[in-house]
């Protein structure tokens, strides 16, 4: 089963020493459109935080744009799998 959410880009900090990476806050989406208010019944309030080192990822951030976010349960992982 996979829950499918949408977001907000709220904020977008750049690292102070290497702005090619640094913080992104997401904020569900709760009006502006009838699948908009659809979610927000279901989940009034959500907030996502990410702080990433990857570039391309960190770039595909715009303040104000939104984003569909799937949640589908992981597998457990192995230990072998896991890297450290």
């Amino acid at each position: 089963m996979s829950i499918r959410a949408k977001f907000q880009c709220e904020s977008k900090e750049h690292d102070t020493i290497d702005p090619s990476h640094g913080n992104v806050t997401l904020r569900a989406v709760y009006a502006g459109s009838e699948e908009n208010e659809k979610f927000f019944n279901l989940t009034p309030a959500a907030s996502i935080s990410l702080a990433t080192l990857n570039p391309e990822a960190f770039a595909q951030f715009e303040p104000g744009k939104q984003y569909y976010v799937d949640f589908t349960q992981a597998e457990e992982a192995v230990e072998s799998e896991i890297v450290g």
